[in-house]
């Protein structure tokens, strides 16, 4: 019989250990302020015809006006 990897853990580490384990995760960052500078990120490229051989940083376009869309459903049935 196959167990979750859940319950496996908490059979060998202790449910208390599992669950301050589970709490002791990185604070995600603050989100930044209107009209503060963005930090620089590094992301995969993506034109309609794949993803491009090279990421894309922000800093390539250190001096542009520079506009970020996230198409959250491209590429989905939805």
């Amino acid at each position: 019989m196959r167990f979750p990897l859940a319950v496996a853990l908490a059979a060998s580490l202790g449910a208390p250990t599992l669950a301050r384990a589970q709490q002791a995760g990185p604070t995600p960052p603050e989100p930044l302020a209107v009209g503060a500078a963005a930090p620089d990120f590094t992301l995969p490229g993506a034109t309609r015809y794949g993803v491009l051989a090279h990421p894309i940083r922000l800093s390539d376009f250190k001096g542009k006006t520079v506009v970020l869309a996230f198409f959250f459903k491209a590429r989905t049935k939805g």
